[in-house]
């Protein structure tokens, strides 16, 4: 049959991309790079590669998939007859075998139960990630199929996790290009942008950087530039231990407090857990900062854990007392719980004053190694009503968000409370 040939469709930049020979290969790149030629080029190679190859283009949506690539795909092969077109099933049968099928994330369902030899995973900032650990990654095993993820950021996603985790590994590729790179829109055409979109606006449009834009965002005073940086255990201040008791994943900070600065030096972060695996976890993270003597700690979290038991029979909180009775004389530990939770706002608030306040002072920072709490602090964000206007509910669509940042929250609340905000503090239990 007659194949397009890459080398003429495709401008330098997507041709690096195309030439590239690792098994995984991450695409980061701004508007109007040329991304859907790439992907389409990417198609039909995989598909005439071997006999009976099996290769998708995973859009967010199937409207998405058929509204962008469609058409540009019929176009390209339109001059061959061998082949077979499939409008209903968005799907290309070529008569040596191989097959290509415009797929999307929305219907999680119709992705499963096939092998892969090859995917295009397009726009991946704007998927569920789990559509590719849970659905197509393992459809690529048995035919050791390759993938290209491909999209323009959206800030600290997780495209952004999988850009970091393609420079990191082997048979794993990372590109990025801007715009301009691609060769497609003329400088004259991005300075015009430049002047009505604002600055963080236009270098994740255009320039294909990854910035903190989304609306919405609960921790809005939160800059990784600014607020993570290394930190190391301090034997002259005390532990502190703040847990959220989410079971999946159970998410708890540790922390340490210089006058009125807040250093959050590690996290734990178990799935499927219990809170005394919680504990057992914490003993075994902080034997590095045991000199002499008990090991002083004070724990605060969720009032809820009074009444929750995430095991057994008795309470959270009991748990944990129970867990540090049995460390006389190895740990001083002092339980600091609340009877009831300050309001999410009020909490939320607190968090981002301690971010930066008013008087432009940042007293509180994050090691680099608190992965979870950094991912909270630049993605969660307002729950939305129907007419898409915040709420005072958090949104807890991602069942792996929120929890590090409770957990954070929980001890600042109490720690740094606002005075007649919260109003009166309930009275300790222990």
């Amino acid at each position: 049959m007659r194949t397009p040939r890459p080398n003429r469709l495709l401008k330098p930049a997507q041709w690096r991309v195309f030439t590239c020979d690792k098994r995984f290969r991450v695409l980061v790149a701004g508007r109007r790079f040329g991304k859907t030629e790439l992907a389409l080029c990417e198609l039909l190679r995989a598909s005439f590669d071997s006999r009976g190859a099996v290769a998708w283009y995973v859009a967010p949506s199937y409207r998405q998939a058929k509204r962008i690539a469609w058409s540009r795909l019929k176009n390209l092969v339109r001059s061959d007859s061998a082949l077979t077109i499939s409008e209903t099933d968005l799907s290309i049968q070529f008569h040596g075998g191989g097959s290509i099928a415009l797929r999307g994330a929305d219907n999680v369902d119709s992705l499963r139960g096939n092998g892969l030899d090859f995917v295009v995973l397009d726009e991946f900032a704007s998927m569920n990630p789990q559509v590719w650990s849970e659905v197509l990654r393992p459809a690529l095993a048995d035919r050791h199929g390759r993938a290209l993820f491909i999209g323009t950021p959206q800030g600290h996603n997780h495209l952004y996790d999988r850009f970091e985790f393609a420079q990191n590994h082997d048979d794993w590729s990372a590109f990025k290009f801007t715009t301009l790179d691609g060769g497609n829109v003329p400088k004259k055409e991005l300075i015009s942008a430049a002047s009505e979109l604002d600055p963080r606006l236009y270098r994740q449009e255009f320039e294909a950087s990854f910035e903190s834009t989304a609306l919405g965002r609960a921790y809005y005073a939160f800059n990784r530039d600014i607020h993570v940086r290394p930190l190391s255990y301090s034997p002259a201040s005390r532990l502190i231990w703040s847990l959220d008791f989410n079971v999946n994943p159970m998410c708890s900070v540790i922390a340490q407090r210089s006058g009125d600065t807040v250093n959050v030096i590690d996290e734990l972060v178990i799935e499927d857990a219990n809170t005394w695996m919680a504990c057992q976890q914490f003993w075994r993270r902080v034997q590095p900062y045991r000199q002499y003597g008990g090991l002083p700690v004070d724990i605060y979290g969720d009032a809820s854990g009074h009444q929750r038991r995430t095991s057994g029979t008795d309470t959270d909180w009991n748990l944990i007392r129970q867990f540090f009775l049995q460390l006389r004389g190895e740990a001083v530990a002092h339980i600091k719980a609340l009877k009831s939770n300050p309001g999410v706002r009020d909490r939320i608030n607190i968090v981002n004053s301690r971010l930066l306040n008013a008087a432009g002072e940042t007293r509180l920072f994050i090691d680099p190694r608190c992965k979870e709490l950094i991912s909270d602090l630049e993605r969660v964000c307002w729950s939305t009503d129907s007419l898409g206007q915040p709420t005072s509910d958090l949104d807890k669509s991602d069942r792996t968000r929120t929890h590090a940042s409770d957990a954070l929250g929980y001890y600042l609340a109490q720690a740094f409370p606002f005075t007649g905000k919260i109003g009166p503090q309930p009275e300790r239990l222990f």
